[in-house]
């Protein structure tokens, strides 16, 4: 069938219930943040980034503390999880690529189903003329939300709704406002990864303060449906694109870029605050949702319903997650498995250096590693960002390690769980399709490197690069559905 009019089609396989009064189905609220790693808010432990509204979602709902992207690059990871579909299978799995439009779009099908459908901030999946939404807006303010309260106060009051509210906070360049703290070097927390300077904590002081932005709007948010009467009628989803924008987190598939927040807030299924240590995967919010709207998820919708976790979070939906980076501003083809305590990385271009925009010198941490690096002051944790060739596989222990800084592959007491985690890979790049490019995307401009002593910084090149042969295209990976392993299986 036709994925362009598997939405005009669905209510009529399903007979589905206009029956259902609008007052039944949950109104829904997905919001997501632009570049933070889970462990930058409060109720996951961060000790100076001040978010009080999540951290009350949290305490009065869910917290996730396995929830994983399946890129941690902007575009592909919203048009994964609009579509509920990995990047290689959505046919833009690099920066910068429009969703094509025969891909369905969750929101689109919940729209057809009597929701009152709005995209409010930041798109960066497809054009604005997109029939999955009643109204896009581009939210207004430093950080694209200020309009969000006002779409909950002015929605048509005899339809459910879903509102996917996109924020700019906490994307680079930085931009302060009146609606965060600001923050001092003595709060700032350095990863091991990162070198620490006053520039460095400079740079991280101004990304606390777009966090706290998030979470100021997302108070505002909660607090109109509150007075409105309807907050135990929403389901709540707080999330991020992506891990925070500075070396070793964005567009990277250790925890540092590839684990999300995942807060949810729903007093209808949610009977006591809990945190669940159980898997989820963003592209499981498609199918909790439209199984919450009564909507049938359709074949092409790789992801799982998460709501079997929302009343016990004991519960499991699926024992592993899988995830891809692919071109972000530099060539690169990495894929991960996280299953049990272990997260395995495969790189299939290993003999280049692994580098993200981030990680080179147009930001100010990276210049500063890249300074450390120059003058032979890096420890060997932040050696890492500068290997070439890089490790063919990585294999961490999570529980022991969980900033992934030691690679057990080539340690022999892990050969079982590393030829396990090859084995799973194996499976899912076969049954999604997935394939390795035979001509790549280049990379958009020259990275740095250093010369005599001499940093040679990277280039400027253009904004957009011209993209080549995507992931997932040789297998035509666009048009297979397979979700790939959900569960394990004895070996």
């Amino acid at each position: 069938m036709n994925r362009n009019v598997i939405g005009l089609t669905v209510l009529v396989v399903l007979g589905f219930a206009c029956s259902i009064q609008a007052m039944e189905r949950p109104n829904i609220v997905f919001l997501i943040a632009d570049d933070v790693s889970q462990d930058d808010f409060g109720c996951y432990g961060h000790p100076s980034i001040k978010t009080p509204n999540v951290d009350a979602l949290a305490a009065e709902g869910m917290r996730f503390n396995n929830a994983y992207l399946t890129t941690s690059s902007c575009s592909p990871s919203r048009c994964s999880i609009i579509t509920g579909r990995y990047p290689h299978n959505t046919g833009a799995p690099e920066l910068h690529v429009e969703l094509p439009e025969a891909q369905v779009r969750f929101p689109e099908l919940l729209r057809q189903a009597g929701y009152y459908t709005v995209l409010s901030g930041k798109n960066h999946m497809f054009k604005n003329t997109d029939r999955a939404f009643d109204k896009i807006t581009g939210g207004g303010g430093p950080g694209k939300e200020q309009d969000w309260v006002e779409h909950v106060r002015n929605r048509p009051k005899e339809k459910p709704f879903f509102f996917w509210f996109a924020a700019g906070d906490a994307h680079r360049g930085w931009k302060q406002s009146e609606h965060a703290p600001v923050y001092s070097n003595d709060q700032i927390v350095i990863p091991p990864f990162l070198v620490d300077t006053e520039v460095t904590r400079e740079d991280l002081a101004s990304y606390y303060h777009e966090v706290s932005r998030f979470d100021h709007y997302i108070g505002l948010v909660t607090e109109e449906l509150r007075q409105q009467g309807i907050l135990d009628n929403t389901l709540i989803v707080v999330a991020a694109d992506n891990g925070r924008p500075f070396p070793r987190c964005k567009s990277r598939l250790y925890d540092s870029g590839i684990k999300t927040p995942w807060v949810v807030h729903y007093p209808e299924l949610i009977s006591s605050p809990a945190v669940t240590d159980s898997l989820v995967s963003v592209i499981d919010l498609s199918a909790t949702c439209l199984e919450l709207a009564g909507v049938e998820k359709p074949e092409c919708i790789q992801g799982q319903s998460f709501l079997p976790i929302l009343k016990d979070p004991e519960a499991e939906v699926r024992q592993m997650v899988f995830a891809e980076h692919n071109w972000h501003v530099y060539r690169n083809h990495e894929r991960m498995v996280r299953f049990g305590d272990y997260l395995y990385i495969k790189n299939n271009f290993p003999n280049q250096a692994n580098l993200c925009y981030e990680s080179d010198t147009h930001f100010p941490a990276g210049e500063e590693l890249w300074n450390a690096h120059a003058a032979g002051k890096t420890t060997v944790h932040q050696q890492q960002l500068f290997a070439n060739p890089c490790p063919g596989e990585e294999l961490f222990r999570i529980s022991s390690d969980p900033n992934q800084l030691s690679n057990l592959a080539g340690d022999f007491r892990f050969t079982g769980s590393l030829e396990q985690a090859r084995r799973l890979l194996a499976t899912w790049t076969e049954q999604t399709g997935d394939s390795i490019p035979e001509n790549p995307t280049p990379h958009r401009h020259a990275p740095p490197r250093i010369e005599d002593g001499e940093i040679l910084p990277a280039g400027k090149g253009s904004n957009r690069t011209p993209h080549a042969e995507m992931p997932g295209a040789a297998k035509h990976a666009m048009g297979l559905d397979h979700p790939g392993p959900i569960r394990l299986t004895p070996y």
